[in-house]
């Protein structure tokens, strides 16, 4: 299926490792431009070569999204580049355990920063140039909101964060036709991912009791998965969607696990 996004300029949070770097090539793949955002310049531009490759273009720009700044100046650029931006993917941020006994308000704030208000940010200062292309706006999020996990209240109020946004922000764009939709994760293969899981005392019997309960397959979702979707949301494939939160799993959040 042509999903019709050949140079289409699609701003990726976060997109030099894991989910994010999945979108962006998966992007790269379909003919659009990725803007690969990321703190790191080198890991940006390995991405970036990555997509130039496999055929395709891609711009990388260094940014750490904690900063206000830094988003107001990621959207300068882009448009200084390419003059036009089509699509937001903001996906950065870390699950980095503030919790409610052991966190305190600095903590919870720096988190809140890490992992939300960058996400109103960057969707504010790409506005005006996703009102004159009719642009689409996805937010990765988390389970975590839904579910809970233990010892990360800020995460999963972030999460909770995200997902209320998106609901929001598809209600006050219907008038400029800029649909915004988020996709949820529960338990996707990823660097980060993998740093978390070595720190349990028993990682490899962990992960193996984490996959069992996954219903669809018994395995990890691939960030090729993700980036399927998203590249889905973000195309006129997906014309009539918007406000959706949806769940690409394996059935992990809404499916009993007990199925054999």
């Amino acid at each position: 299926m042509d999903l019709n996004l050949k140079d289409k300029i699609v701003v990726v949070t976060g997109a030099a490792k894991g989910i994010g770097r999945g979108i962006a090539l998966a992007l790269g793949a379909e003919g659009a431009i990725p803007v690969v955002v990321g703190r790191n310049q080198a890991d940006n531009l390995a991405v970036q070569r990555e997509v130039e490759a496999a055929g395709g273009e891609a711009f990388a720009v260094e940014a750490e999204l904690t900063r206000p700044e830094d988003c107001e100046r990621t959207i300068e650029e882009t448009l200084g580049r390419f003059g036009r931006i089509d699509g937001l993917v903001n996906n950065a941020g870390v699950n980095d355990g503030v919790g409610l006994e052991g966190g305190n308000y600095q903590q919870f704030v720096d988190s809140l920063h890490k992992s939300l208000i960058h996400y109103y940010l960057m969707a504010h200062h790409a506005l005006p140039a996703l009102k004159v292309t009719k642009g689409n706006i996805i937010n990765i999020s988390s389970k975590t909101a839904e579910t809970g996990q233990g010892n990360t209240s800020a995460y999963a109020a972030a999460n909770g964060g995200r997902n209320a946004l998106t609901r929001e922000w598809a209600v006050e764009l219907l008038k400029y036709g800029i649909r915004v939709n988020a996709i949820i994760v529960a338990e996707c293969a990823t660097p980060q991912y993998d740093t978390w899981i070595q720190t349990l005392p028993n990682p490899d019997e962990t992960l193996q009791k984490i996959t069992n309960r996954i219903p669809l397959g018994n395995r990890m979702t691939t960030t090729e998965e993700i980036a399927n979707m998203a590249v889905f949301l973000l195309s006129e494939r997906s014309s009539h969607t918007t406000g959706q939160l949806i769940y690409v799993d394996g059935g992990y959040v809404h499916l009993d696990r007990a199925i054999d």
